[in-house]
């Protein structure tokens, strides 16, 4: 079950914001016992590096490595470390939070910040006026803990990429903010015989002559199948750690369990950080709904990233085709430095993550995890691509919207959204935005991917068959919708079209009903002219 020392039984305490693993311990906080593969980890490789998302418990893995080797043996008392580890020695551990020296103006700053984050070991260890920049600094601190301790050095880099993310678009700050970095971490590499583990995380990963040029043997661990679960929470601890918080959540929203425990598996579940992943949660979201006992987009409290928008609108990223997309590992595990397009920034920053994997080509599919991702991106996406806000789609239009779908009430649906798109306002810069895409047909199946992944539903856009691609393919529970945009056309030529190139037949044995939908769409008026529906 859930680790917890709660003074109070009766009440489940829930580490929303706590990443401190001591505190979680003394406090009675829920803890999901990770140690064995943390003690696994120790003993791999002298340096490790760890990808992964934002708000995905590598903070907590931090801290709990800082109190492992530093030998607090009591905060560990019934965890799976104790019946690994003998030794509990007291290693001298330097612990550093890189994110704090983030949003920095400068290089002359951001070295200020980085020599920040050591001055609380300035105190314990001395410092030498002499080191005047971080990676001097640094390179003494881990000498004197080394010397006035006796044993090697334990060094724990949380973050390490925060600065260098926030200016990943502007090439003259990046290449400064990279030098200063780089000069910070050399000194892992030339203090190797004082180190007995060196322990790194971040989101994206940078190439070797960045970062980590140091480095010639670091051993990155991201897409280790064996420590895929690292951090996050499983399917199986769902299942059983926390069984009585699913109870409770169900209780709330007056369901059964199992309907509790599917729901959650929708919203938060469908992470998978190797070949061969278990079933991972976001542990951010699960526990703040358990916490408030309320299903929503937690993960998306702060918006989506700048700098992946950035990144997507230079790369003019085809978000239609996230969903199902194939590429080999070098694709999205690549330096984000190198990339050619934001799939590695995606992957890495957690909008997209492994859905299958053919052994044979070794080739990954990759796709949105779950709702939550799915809803909360394409509500910062969609005023961004389409100048559509995510409030106008969800108020009122996609109740209704929703509502005619579920009803298997096709044309009262497709009225609605006539009705809706109608509405909108003319939107700044819209003749710019069609020059972004290939084909004006091509900005309007965005605009309608947008909108029906602001409601869950899935959806694939140009979708091969053996005589053409439909435009778009709709799933839903009980029914399929095959839809064919004719820009400046008729319906009735989209739907000849459907009919006439088989879009429909690949569908045939699926069990679901196939509604078919031609559409015509009017370029001057913006807005749908007529549709034209066949079951």
């Amino acid at each position: 079950m859930a680790y917890t020392n709660n003074p109070y039984p009766d009440e489940r305490r829930y580490p929303v914001g706590i990443q401190t693993f001591s505190e979680i311990i003394n406090n009675g906080y829920v803890y999901i016992d990770k140690t064995d593969l943390m003690w696994r980890m120790t003993r791999l490789s002298k340096y490790i590096f760890l990808s992964r998302p934002r708000r995905f418990g590598k903070s907590l893995l931090t801290t709990t490595l800082c109190s492992f080797f530093e030998g607090r043996r009591d905060l560990f008392e019934g965890l799976k470390v104790m019946d690994l580890e003998k030794e509990w020695k007291k290693y001298p551990v330097l612990h550093i939070d890189v994110s704090m020296a983030k949003a920095q103006e400068n290089e002359k700053e951001l070295r200020g910040a980085l020599l920040l984050q050591l001055k609380p070991y300035f105190k314990k260890y001395g410092d030498d006026p002499s080191e005047t920049t971080p990676g001097k600094a640094f390179s003494g601190l881990i000498r004197r803990a080394y010397e006035q301790n006796g044993f090697q050095v334990v060094v724990v880099i949380d973050e390490y990429d925060a600065p260098l993310l926030e200016v990943l678009h502007e090439d003259e700050r990046l290449e400064g903010y990279r030098r200063v970095m780089q000069e910070f971490y050399q000194c892992l590499k030339a203090n190797e015989a004082m180190i007995r583990f060196c322990f790194i995380t971040g989101i994206t990963k940078f190439p070797q002559p960045s970062a980590f040029s140091c480095f010639n043997n670091i051993t990155n661990i991201s897409l280790d199948p064996q420590f895929a679960a690292i951090c996050g929470i499983t399917g199986e601890e769902i299942d059983t750690q926390m069984k009585p918080d699913v109870e409770r959540l169900a209780e709330r929203y007056k369901c059964t369990a199992q309907e509790m425990r599917e729901m959650l598996r929708q919203t938060y579940d469908g992470y998978h950080f190797s070949e061969e992943s278990p079933d991972i949660y976001n542990p951010f979201s699960l526990m703040k709904a358990f916490n408030q006992l309320r299903l929503t987009n937690w993960w998306f409290e702060s918006g989506t990233p700048s700098y992946l928008i950035r990144q997507m609108r230079r790369f003019r990223t085809d978000i239609t085709k996230l969903d199902g997309l194939e590429a080999p590992a070098s694709a999205f595990d690549q330096p984000t430095e190198n990339m050619r397009n934001a799939l590695p920034l995606l992957y890495q920053s957690g909008y997209m993550t492994i859905k299958d994997y053919d052994p044979q080509g070794e080739i990954f599919t990759l796709g949105l995890p779950n709702k939550e991702v799915r809803v909360g991106f394409t509500e910062g996406l969609l005023p961004a691509i389409s100048g559509i806000e995510g409030s106008d789609v969800q108020a009122g239009f996609a109740v209704r919207f929703w509502r005619a779908l579920r009803a298997d009430d096709t044309d009262l649906a497709l009225r609605e959204l006539q009705a809706y798109l109608e509405e909108l306002p003319y939107v700044e810069g819209f003749k710019k935005k069609l020059e972004e895409v290939s084909t004006a047909e091509g900005f309007y199946e965005w605009s309608f991917y947008l909108i029906f992944s602001m409601l869950n539903v899935y959806v694939q856009t140009q979708v091969k068959c053996a005589r053409g691609k439909a435009d778009m393919v709709v799933f839903m529970p009980d029914t399929i919708y095959v839809m064919e945009l004719k820009i400046n056309g008729t319906a009735q030529d989209a739907l000849d079209q459907i009919n006439d190139r088989g879009y429909a037949l690949r569908y045939a044995t699926d069990g679901r009903r196939i509604v078919k939908a031609g559409i015509g769409f009017s370029v001057e008026k913006r807005a749908m002219t007529d549709y034209i529906i066949e079951n």
